[in-house]
């Protein structure tokens, strides 16, 4: 049966690839150690869980969600209060914030809401691939905006062309940057409000690593720069802050046109949140701040952990300080596919190739730091023992 033509434009998805890899040499008899997905091995905080079981068991919650499309207003409302207390952002829960099933949705949605067949859509590259798949489904024309180290990995906005600019109605951003661990400045933040009012671009700041920051690091949100609410949306999550990827749950916030824009999307595609599910995202932003400190210094460690272990196989570089990801060079000479399959083929260690997230991604890997201590500690052995140069 012939599938859309629409699907036939978009690569294969990066992680289902690397899954099936896993899984392949895993019944082939491997002990694969896999760096290569951001999934925090760590559970979610008991009390959250507990939280989610006492609601799932009030018949109430076992019909519609409440408010359906756009959550419940009492979770909005909890979303607004820990935007005002961590980022210091007002928020109208009723017209400023949407509930999302995963903040992945959001890109999706936020594309139909926006863009028409054949308009352009800004992304960087490196950047997250699923970006991409969005802008392709939805009819629209990615086009890629390089980022660099040379620029602390932030797009110079002046570089893309203007008549490129003038194309574009839509820009996805992330940042802390997914896969760089790149992070945002409040002076970049302001570039980015003036250029999208220039060109009439509508923004996408996709934010779910904004608490997972190491020391020195404030956190910042797109909503803090003046103007931003008039340009754009940030899409967050529970998922990194509180280690419940697989609950779908998180928000978006700013723009109330483009809020109402992708709530209609949402109203016509699914109906909504599991209100228990929603209750308990309410009692994590409400009680689990200190969560996010206890993982952060988890990772913590286990990135002095891997920096360390590179160092001794000639790889020394600094990273930038945001996201549970390391944004590695690879050793001079080989590129980054050569050096995946290398350290696959004689460690059965699984790191993602920098290409997969763009051509500027050549020359890196991305390795996570979201795997057990005892299961990180063997990978890096191993890398150590086939590579140590020093």
């Amino acid at each position: 049966m012939q599938i859309a033509e629409r699907l036939t434009k978009i690569p294969p998805y990066l992680f289902m690839e690397l899954r099936k890899k896993i899984a392949k040499a895993k019944s082939d008899g491997m002990d694969v150690i896999s760096l290569a997905i951001g999934d925090p091995v760590e559970a979610t905080p008991p009390a959250v869980v507990e939280e989610l079981c006492a609601r799932a068991r009030d018949p109430q919650n076992h019909r519609y969600p409440t408010d359906e499309e756009k959550g419940m207003l009492a979770f909005r409302q909890e979303v607004a209060r820990w935007y005002k207390e961590r980022y210091d952002v007002s928020l109208d829960p009723a017209s400023e914030v949407l509930g999302l099933i995963g903040s992945k949705e959001g890109c999706h949605h936020f594309v139909l809401a926006r863009i028409n067949p054949g308009d352009i859509v800004l992304m960087t590259d490196p950047g997250y691939p699923a970006y991409r798949s969005s802008i392709l489904m939805g009819g629209g024309e990615p086009y890629n905006v390089p980022i660099l180290p040379g620029n602390n990995y932030l797009p110079v906005l002046a570089d893309i062309p203007s008549d490129v600019a003038k194309r574009a109605r839509g820009m996805f951003l992330n940042y802390p940057n997914n896969p760089t661990g790149a992070c945002a400045t409040k002076d970049f933040l302001d570039d980015l409000v003036a250029f999208a009012k220039q060109y009439d671009i509508a923004v996408c700041y996709d934010n779910p690593y904004a608490e997972i920051l190491f020391e020195g690091q404030q956190r910042i949100s797109f909503l803090m720069a003046e103007g931003a609410k008039d340009v754009g949306i940030e899409l967050n999550s529970l998922s990194k802050p509180f280690n419940m990827c697989g609950w779908r749950i998180g928000m978006a916030v700013g723009n109330p046109d483009l809020i109402a824009a992708i709530s209609k999307v949402k109203e016509n595609t699914d109906s909504g949140i599991f209100n228990a599910i929603q209750y308990a995202g309410i009692y994590a932003l409400k009680n689990e701040a200190a969560f996010i400190n206890q993982m952060v210094g988890i990772y913590t460690e286990r990135r002095e952990l891997v920096l360390s272990s590179l160092r001794r196989i000639g790889i020394e570089f600094t990273p930038p300080k945001g996201t549970f990801y390391l944004w590695a060079p690879v050793p001079r000479g080989m590129t980054s596919l050569e050096f995946t399959d290398q350290l696959f083929e004689k460690t059965a260690v699984v790191v993602a190739a920098g290409t997969a997230y763009g051509r500027y991604g050549e020359g890196f890997v991305r390795i996570s730091l979201t795997v057990p201590d005892d299961r990180l500690q063997k990978a890096m052995d191993r890398i150590v023992r086939e590579f140590k140069t020093v």
